[in-house]
């Protein structure tokens, strides 16, 4: 499970968007990310699509997603 509090690209608020992990600044939902990356939309087209989400934020939450997601190796 991605730990999204410690991604400074998001945030959470109870009050907006039912209280979903949002980009920052935004009303646009983290999910709404790989829900797009799943049926094949580019990160450019992602950014185009939603005004106010930067091309940074969208790489801070693949890099993020991608370290807590991974498996810890066996020493």
């Amino acid at each position: 499970m991605a730990y999204w509090s410690f991604c400074p690209a998001v945030e959470r608020d109870p009050h907006r968007v039912s209280g979903a992990w949002v980009f920052k600044g935004t009303r646009v939902a983290v999910s709404a990310l790989f829900e797009n990356l799943e049926d094949g939309v580019k990160i450019a087209e992602f950014v185009e699509w939603f005004p106010g989400v930067t091309m940074e934020q969208v790489r801070a939450v693949l890099d993020h997603a991608a370290k807590t997601l991974t498996p810890p190796q066996a020493a």
